[in-house]
């Protein structure tokens, strides 16, 4: 099997790699050498996906800093 979690692949990537992981192992038509396997590719993607999601935690929250004086106003979609 391919070592997909050693290049940073988008956040949706990731979870539809671990989705068919779980599919896989819910078969239940692997070895117990190949479910560890496919089970510690798991713990490779959820990291991954735990690291990109704070990571946009981050850039969530600097922006939510340099902007914490900025004035709400109201949404239009009319291009005026």
């Amino acid at each position: 099997m391919a070592k997909k979690a050693t290049k940073l692949v988008s956040f949706e990537e990731t979870l539809k790699a671990l989705e068919s992981i779980v599919n896989r192992l819910e078969s239940g038509g692997l070895s117990l050498d190949e479910s560890l396997k496919e089970f510690e590719e798991g713990v490779k993607l959820t990291r991954q996906g735990q690291y990109q999601l704070q990571q946009a935690e981050q850039r969530i929250q600097i922006l939510l800093n340099e902007n914490a004086e900025s004035e709400l106003v109201e949404f239009s979609d009319n291009e005026e």
